[in-house]
């Protein structure tokens, strides 16, 4: 009787398990895993508990004021500030970023001569290996003197939006300027994971595409995006995470207030990783663990953003296999 497909295909499985380097490598690839999440969880423990440790003295709620002021008698101090300084400015950094950094990894991908191509990648590879602390002085150095100009241009032009209607005088040590900055920072880490992604477009598929009479860009619509959508969902949470976390660019940059304004323009404003840099050192234990409390909200924002990015990955591919 002839062997079967399958039959040959657990003989081969019980082989190969079989095998020292096999076992060897499944061990390290679950210690690996199962060491990661530990680590998460022992986060996830450190965290919770000194969070309420603070938030349990807390005389106000922990989720709504607008205070930061844990030394006080009786501790006042809430993140509602700090979670809308975080959120907008990720917003702007990538309302900003995305779109600029799809179009420089199709350009380097698919437009340029390959002796333009590959200096571009090398300089995007050195934009993302640049410490946030250089980005921080170039942006008050360079970036907030010259962004006053266009400042004054958004609120004579489009204040009639509210967002842009500045109305406080002063530098623009604003969330706009913040947003800004972080969307330069961001941009070579979702350039270099979309243009990687991008050249891993099956070549038979744009082939066929010209074939049939498409120009470049209906090649790039029909083919290269659709395949990249996964890769650039992935590149862009990659990049609204360090945008979320950043902290010594924004704390070199933003004039920290505890006041929320829908007037992106006017100063003022602040993060949570620029909030827990800034009164870290001058923080008295309980004072520590009131960021520390901060700094839990920050790191749950992480995971369900990074669990949403894998939610709607899951849900394409899902998607592309039902297609197919």
């Amino acid at each position: 009787m002839a062997t079967t497909t399958p039959e040959i295909k657990r003989s081969r499985g019980a082989k190969s398990a079989s095998r020292p380097g096999d076992r060897i490598f499944s061990g390290l690839s679950r210690g690996s895993g199962i060491t990661l999440l530990v680590i998460m969880a022992a986060i996830a423990v450190f965290l919770s508990y000194r969070a309420v440790l603070a938030i349990s003295k807390d005389s106000t709620n922990f989720f709504t004021t607008f205070e930061w002021n844990p030394a006080g008698d009786p501790p006042v101090f809430g993140i509602a500030v700090l979670a809308f300084g975080t959120v907008v400015s990720s917003i702007v950094a990538m309302v900003i970023a995305v779109p600029v950094a799809i179009g420089i990894a199709l350009f380097i991908s698919h437009y340029a001569p390959r002796r333009l191509a590959k200096p571009l990648a090398y300089v995007v590879d050195l934009l993302a290996a640049v410490p946030s602390i250089i980005y921080g002085l170039w942006g008050a150095i360079f970036l907030v003197p010259y962004l006053a100009g266009l400042n004054e241009w958004l609120d004579r032009y489009l204040g009639w939006t509210y967002i842009f209607d500045k109305s406080q005088d002063g530098v623009a040590r604003n969330l706009f300027t913040v947003g800004i900055l972080l969307a330069i920072m961001i941009l070579p880490i979702i350039t270099n994971v979309t243009r990687e992604v991008f050249l891993q477009v099956p070549k038979m598929h744009e082939e066929a595409a010209l074939a049939l009479g498409a120009t470049r860009w209906e090649v790039i619509r029909m083919s290269v995006l659709p395949f990249g959508r996964s890769g650039i969902i992935s590149a862009s949470m990659l990049g609204l995470g360090r945008a979320l976390g950043e902290t010594m660019a924004v704390a070199v940059v933003l004039s920290p207030s505890f006041l929320i304004s829908g007037h992106l323009l006017d100063p003022g404003g602040g993060t949570f990783a620029q909030n827990i840099a800034a009164k870290f050192n001058e923080a008295n234990e309980f004072g520590r663990d009131a960021l520390i409390a901060s700094g839990l909200v920050l790191f749950a924002i992480t995971l369900l953003v990074n669990g949403a990015a894998r939610w709607i990955i899951g849900r394409r591919k899902e998607y592309s296999g039902a297609a197919a």
